[in-house]
């Protein structure tokens, strides 16, 4: 991959999402239209953009420019969830003045992450690690980790369709859906499950996605965790037991995560360079 596309997309895209995280933070009654419940956590996830996610974006630009293949897979997953999330304030949150804000952050981590998967397709991937890597758990982890979130999702929504009712998050969220049913059920749920199933047939897109599928659970369960932490400061009960779950996946993502960027081989050539 072109180390220049690497800050050409860094630069802007984390300038933009602090500009929306200040923002957000700083004016008063911004997030006004929203139930409580959607303030609270439009509140939570600004202070999360700004004090992990911009962090973890421009330090793994960083090392990734610096031709680190560690930070080129971390760089993947901060992007990753970069595109998650700005889905939800594309969609979920009342129309306001950071609107296109939020378009220009959705769209540039979209084509960066686009351009990271096209650079690397083709590339001998498995060939970057060496044997100590522990594939098939990691595989049966992700798999699992979307088994269960399926169980969880579809409990809630199959009752409510079957009742022709709202599920009790709608009702709290003040939302016609949920955009995290939406994105998880038909986007990163399977996307685990195939990173799982291409990792235990060793394939190349498998070894390349797992440490991004990795990086991007661990900021999201510390997502989950916090949000659950500023909606009970916001005198909103909020599940503890979660935060507890949140924190154990959290704990075995990064001990995997780890141990897969401990296996990548130091030699074998530079597979980034200004000019490729």
């Amino acid at each position: 991959m072109n180390t220049k596309l690497i800050p050409a997309f860094t630069i802007p895209l984390a300038a933009l999402v602090v500009f929306a995280g200040v923002t957000g933070l700083v004016t008063p009654g911004f997030y006004s239209a929203e139930t409580l419940n959607w303030e609270a956590q439009g509140i939570g996830q600004d202070l999360i953009d700004l004090f992990l996610i911009t962090p973890v974006l421009i330090l793994s630009a960083w090392m990734a420019w610096r031709g680190s293949k560690a930070g080129l897979l971390l760089w993947g997953g901060a992007l990753f969830y970069l595109i998650y999330t700005f889905v939800i304030y594309c969609f979920a949150v009342h129309f306001n003045s950071l609107f296109l804000v939020y378009c220009l952050i959705l769209g540039l981590s979209f084509y960066a992450f686009l351009s990271f998967l096209i650079s690397y397709a083709d590339e001998p991937v498995t060939g970057w690690f060496s044997g100590r890597a522990p594939v098939a758990f990691t595989a049966w982890f992700l798999i699992g980790i979307a088994a269960v979130f399926y169980l969880l999702w579809l409990s809630e929504v199959v009752p409510a369709m079957l009742s022709n009712q709202a599920p009790d998050s709608l009702v709290q969220t003040g939302l016609f859906t949920n955009p995290v049913h939406v994105l998880d059920l038909s986007v990163c749920l399977p996307g685990l499950i195939l990173t799982g199933i291409l990792l235990l047939k060793n394939k190349p897109m498998g070894r390349l996605l797992a440490p991004v599928m990795l990086t991007f659970c661990i900021l999201m369960d510390i997502t989950i965790g916090s949000l659950v932490v500023v909606m009970n400061r916001h005198g909103i009960e909020g599940g503890w037991f979660l935060t507890g779950i949140m924190g154990v996946l959290a704990i075995v993502s990064l001990v995997l995560l780890v141990l897969h960027l401990r296996a990548l081989k130091s030699s074998g050539g530079e597979l980034l360079s200004p000019a490729s």
